[in-house]
């Protein structure tokens, strides 16, 4: 089909799928109508998607009967011929005069992106406000993108203020800051319309043609341990190591929210893969409940679209505290431990500096099924520090010792502590840790062990954890 001419309203759908698509490519799916809703298939960077848009300029974009139809026509279109599907949203929710006719049809949109889950990629793409069940729909989907002028609340200031009597705006309410630093319901923020659709073909191209792994085309970027600071106890940030990980850079998912933690989708010496990495620039990189569910969540997505992972360790355990505790810590540090359990795809987890505690479990242990564990020479693998445990298991011991040799003593015991009960050398020897490389030579050898072992791809959707 071929399209109609366009308005110049930039809320117009079709002018926003045109700059979705690569150009010549958009063939819309149904004719234009007042539905409120457009959907058309095209190429993003040659990759086939399907997308489909609110019409912002009816109704506010509100969705009735037949807008919500022509939603899941372009989701079950996308699932039978594998291709991602994009929504762009700016919606008002259900249509008021149709009732709960239209509240049913709003349903079966959610219903067709629950089938849709863990089978193609979907991704939201919030370029107004998306309020009621258009807030719901883009909550479903794997990635969540919103524009400077995104808004995403299930009801608006007015309804607040009369009920709660809180005095809040639609930007304070449901906005970048909110959702992007807060709540954790958008994955990336954009500061217009246009860097918006930019990262959501970025993110089509990643996840719609994820290519092969091809260890022999690996270049060794500058040694990548000069990315961390001589002292071992000094804090840095890690995004710099994602980068010079990746072939070029990725698409960090979740930047503001439990930073922490960072996840990244990119490329792999040729390859779509999902990084996750802790950050000790942000709470000296301990796991948090926030951290732990936002890794899981990104473990699940990759698992079941295929993306094989790469999880970078430097972890000294988990925040401890009467508010992680009653955050819910437990419960949600443990969908961290069923995510990497349950993953079938090939992932390789690098231990650069420690990795201690029940959060060295966590981070894709042996235990847990790695395809392979690697870790620089001088990394820790235990269940505290040494010196943290010498100071605990000797306590008396060191107390009772003269001053002038305590240190001496605290040393010998340090020394002693990693020979016979942790450290580098005991996880070679029970197998826990498969290899000591070179960070010079950390991409290859990764590149090998994922190239080594069958793709997979997990059987489960992706429930927004």
């Amino acid at each position: 089909m071929t399209i109609m001419s366009s308005a110049l309203d930039t809320r117009d759908p079709e002018v926003r799928l045109r700059a979705l698509f690569d150009r010549g490519t958009l063939r819309l799916l149904q004719e234009r109508d007042g539905s409120g809703v457009l959907a058309a298939r095209g190429q993003v960077d040659g990759t086939p998607v399907i997308a489909f848009a609110s019409d912002a300029t009816r109704m506010g974009g509100a969705m009735g009967t037949e807008g919500c139809r022509h939603i899941v026509d372009a989701i079950d279109a996308a699932v039978r011929e594998r291709v991602p599907v994009i929504g762009l949203w700016h919606s008002g929710g259900a249509r008021l005069p149709e009732g709960v006719v239209a509240l049913d049809a709003v349903g079966q949109v959610f219903a067709a992106m629950v089938r849709a889950s863990g089978r193609v990629p979907q991704i939201s793409v919030v370029l107004g406000p998306a309020a009621g069940g258009a807030a719901y729909g883009p909550a479903l989907t794997d990635i969540v993108i919103m524009s400077g002028a995104g808004r995403i609340f299930v009801t608006g200031p007015e309804v607040v203020r009369s009920v709660t009597g809180e005095q809040v705006d639609m930007e304070r309410l449901g906005g970048p800051e909110p959702h992007g630093r807060r709540s954790g319901v958008v994955h990336v923020t954009t500061k217009d319309d246009e860097s918006a659709l930019h990262t959501a073909r970025q993110l089509a191209s990643l996840l719609g043609r994820q290519g092969r792994i091809s260890p022999a085309d690996v270049a060794e970027a500058a040694d990548l341990g000069a990315l961390l600071p001589e002292q071992a106890s000094r804090a840095y940030d890690v995004k710099p190591l994602v980068a010079g990980l990746l072939d070029e850079p990725g698409v960090e998912l979740h930047a503001k929210w439990a930073p922490n933690v960072v996840t990244t989708l990119g490329r792999f010496a040729g390859r779509t893969v999902g990084v996750i990495a802790n950050n000790p620039l942000r709470l000296g990189g301990c796991l948090d409940a926030a951290s732990a569910e936002k890794a899981a969540r990104f473990v699940r997505m990759c698992d079941s679209l295929g993306v094989p992972l790469i999880v970078l360790v430097d972890v000294p355990g988990y925040l401890p505290g009467v508010g992680q505790e009653w955050d819910g810590v437990v419960r949600r540090g443990a969908k961290l431990l069923h995510a990497f359990a349950e993953a079938v795809v090939p992932r390789v987890t690098l231990v650069t500096r420690k990795a201690y505690g029940g959060a060295y479990i966590a981070m894709n242990s042996r235990s847990l099924g790695a395809t392979a564990v690697f870790a620089w020479p001088n990394a820790e693998v235990a269940v505290m520090g040494a010196s943290a445990a010498v100071n605990i298991l000797h306590r008396k011991r060191l107390a009772a010792a003269p001053a002038d040799q305590r240190e001496a003593l605290r040393a010998r015991l340090v020394d002693e502590h990693l020979e016979h009960v942790g450290g580098l050398n005991r996880a070679l020897e029970i197998g826990v840790v498969d290899e000591i490389v070179k960070p010079a030579d950390t991409r290859r050898r990764i590149a090998e062990a994922l190239a080594a072992v069958p793709a997979a791809r997990g059987t489960h959707g992706n429930i927004p954890l």
